[in-house]
């Protein structure tokens, strides 16, 4: 029979908090902006003519083409953050900014034109392969998703920090639920209907809405603008 300590679960449980928290808040704010549920309408537009095998080598390549993207910027942020001079807060201020617009425009089950513009969906489908642009780029890993992912990245104090393996396993699960998405896309819009769908942009664009002002509190708190309660 085996006896624990109380303290050092106590202790335990503290310590996992903030990685857990961290990591719940990085999947989910990479995650409602690659929306790949949202994608679903114009990946089939640009598909209509594809057999299933070019459609899942498509999602395939926009998949991977934004987890490079993301992961790049993942990767760079922090010399990207010292070339430019750029500080956390504002940083935080202006991806608040536009991940509210990004989500305002989801609240409204519609694609913000930073991530698709008008008559994007019709040029890419006369394309041989949409996969990369505007699939990839910047369908998937748009403004909104970047600005995310440069915001996670300031808050970890290196590469090597368990912060950057959260970042780095978000965008990985997000491209591998973004390829599953996309790869089934025409079961999905049958299961879910459009109804369905623009209920899900809804909830994801009202999740998204909070977590931009919580960026924007924040990086107006850590300018001195407000004070920490």
């Amino acid at each position: 029979m085996t006896f624990t300590n109380p303290a050092t679960e106590a202790l335990s449980q503290i310590s996992t908090a903030p990685i857990v928290r961290f990591s719940l808040l990085a999947f989910s704010s990479i995650f409602f902006l690659v929306d790949p549920f949202a994608c679903i309408p114009s990946f089939l537009a640009i598909t209509q003519s594809a057999d299933p095998a070019r459609r899942k080598r498509m999602a395939r390549k926009g998949a991977l083409t934004a987890f490079i993207v993301l992961t790049s910027f993942a990767v760079a942020g922090q010399l990207i953050f010292r070339l430019f001079g750029i500080t956390l807060p504002a940083f935080e201020v202006a991806g608040g900014l536009i991940l509210l617009l990004i989500g305002l425009d989801m609240l409204e089950a519609r694609r913000s034109p930073t991530q698709e513009t008008l008559g994007e969906a019709e040029e890419a489908a006369a394309k041989e392969d949409a996969g990369i642009v505007p699939l990839g780029v910047p369908m998937l890993a748009g403004p909104g998703a970047i600005s995310s992912v440069m915001v996670l990245v300031g808050q970890a104090p290196s590469l090597w920090h368990w912060e950057m393996a959260a970042i780095l396993g978000s965008i990985l699960i997000t491209s591998l639920v973004s390829y599953w998405v996309l790869a089934a896309a025409g079961r999905i819009r049958v299961v879910m209907g459009e109804t369905g769908i623009r209920i899900l942009v809804r909830i994801m664009g009202l999740l998204l809405v909070a977590l931009a002002m919580q960026l924007f509190i924040n990086g107006l708190t850590d300018l001195g603008i407000l004070t920490r309660h």
